[in-house]
């Protein structure tokens, strides 16, 4: 017979511990500095008082597979709140196990499905999500599965619709940040931010990290409308609500240098990688210290990107590391062949985008105008979409097109990018 407890206690920590708002944005995707190991019982993992109970549970019910379901969840759970990636991989180690003892759990099964969108294996993200709905046509879970999978694969009607059903089904934290990222990409700022605030005000108190990640992202959509203040408050409010909270640390040193407060930004920004390192804010480091004349510490941030990115980062998503090579006009051909190779498997807006950059530094621009324009389609106002539209359109000899482009981006969010923001006024001043 199941532990009854253990039956009732799997469905709370799922809702505490996936917390998957939007994969995409930024983000909420962060990759650790070493490769840990995969295996389920690792001593190593006893200074974690839910890893800890959790393998405690396997011991006595080593056939069941919830005491499994309970150990991937406090992965999960703790790979959320350190950054560190790594312990996905091990979640999905326990997850096979409690499918290999039962198929059809429906825990096991909730958990697999995160964790291949956690791990951007999207297509089937979506096709475990199809299967959890048809299967369970009243649990909401399935239906933020389809949203976030759709949604990076750039299916966005069918995320749209999605989200719908899942706020109908289950009005919570959860779908209420759904909604928000969805609201972000189709442009509707304010709307965004209603939706943010409100996802931060329902989630559980106890969770502290899930609220201070919904502040992120609300952060995150004041800072991308240039709102940089607001966005500041709003990284602080989640600092102070999860003390050192690496996503919070970067974002704040984002601000910071989008405000030319670049020895503040440099502190911030070294603190929180030394802490998780993270590609964005490598990059963001390794512009600083472009900007201040330091190419030999800007150099070793640009390294560290690589690093992350080729060594440790998730194989089938490095269009980042494609967009810094073709902003330094670098590797320009292995950068196209990522974003080919990316914009094979998913149609989202970003992909789209960072197809069309590097086709535009490769000198094949209508290629990269076609590319361009499926990703200006959403109107989701992102500057850096903008900016390489703008871009894009100079080349192609359509000036007063470009001119407009350019001074949007730079309208939206004077400081897109420490760089490539400076790069847009000095061609818009040539323009007009």
């Amino acid at each position: 017979m199941k532990n009854l407890n253990t039956i009732y206690f799997l469905p709370l920590l799922i809702s505490a511990a996936i917390f998957t708002g939007a994969c995409s944005s930024v983000n909420s995707e962060s990759k650790n500095s070493s490769v840990q190991t995969t295996t389920v019982d690792s001593a190593n993992d006893t200074d974690s008082a839910d890893i800890n109970a959790a393998l405690k549970t396997i011991e006595k019910m080593p056939e069941s597979p919830d005491g499994y379901a309970i150990l991937a969840v406090a992965y999960i759970k703790k790979a959320r709140q350190t950054g560190d990636f790594a312990l996905n991989s091990k979640a999905e180690t326990a997850v096979k196990k409690a499918l290999e003892i039962d198929p059809n759990n429906a825990i096991a099964r909730k958990l697999e499905a995160s964790l291949h969108l956690t791990l951007h294996r999207f297509s089937e993200g979506l096709e475990a999500g199809t299967k959890l709905t048809k299967d369970f046509p009243a649990d909401a879970f399935g239906y933020g599965v389809l949203t976030d999978a759709n949604a990076e694969l750039g299916n966005y009607p069918q995320a749209v619709e999605a989200a719908q059903k899942m706020v109908d089904l289950k009005p919570n934290s959860s779908s209420y940040a759904r909604v928000a990222h969805l609201r972000s990409l189709h442009g509707d700022t304010q709307g965004a931010i209603e939706m943010f605030k409100t996802a931060a005000k329902t989630t559980d108190p106890t969770d502290k990290e899930a609220q201070s990640w919904c502040l992120v992202q609300l952060g995150d959509e004041y800072w991308k409308y240039g709102k940089f203040v607001e966005a500041e408050k709003t990284y602080d409010e989640a600092l102070q609500n999860f003390p050192n909270y690496y996503l919070a640390l970067a974002a704040k040193g984002k601000v910071r240098a989008s405000q030319n407060d670049l020895d503040g930004a440099i502190k911030i920004l070294t603190d929180a990688n030394n802490r998780i390192p993270n590609v964005e804010t490598a990059i963001l480091l390794g512009d600083i210290y472009t900007k201040q004349g330091n190419a030999e510490k800007a150099k070793e941030q640009y390294d560290l990107v690589e690093i992350i990115e080729q060594k440790i980062g998730v194989s089938n998503d490095q269009k980042r590391l494609a967009l810094l090579w073709a902003d330094q006009n670098i590797k320009l051909d292995e950068a196209l062949t990522i974003t080919k190779r990316e914009s094979e498997l998913r149609k989202d807006i970003f992909t789209t985008d960072a197809l069309a950059w590097t086709l535009y530094k490769k000198g094949q621009l209508p290629e990269a105008k076609t590319a361009i324009t499926n990703a200006l389609k959403l109107k989701s106002n992102d500057a850096r979409i903008l900016f390489h539209a703008g871009m894009i359109e100079k080349d192609l000899g359509n000036r007063a097109e470009a001119k407009k482009l350019l001074e949007q981006a730079l309208k939206l969010n004077p400081a897109f990018d420490l760089l490539q923001a400076e790069t847009a006024k000095k061609v818009l001043a040539e323009l007009s």
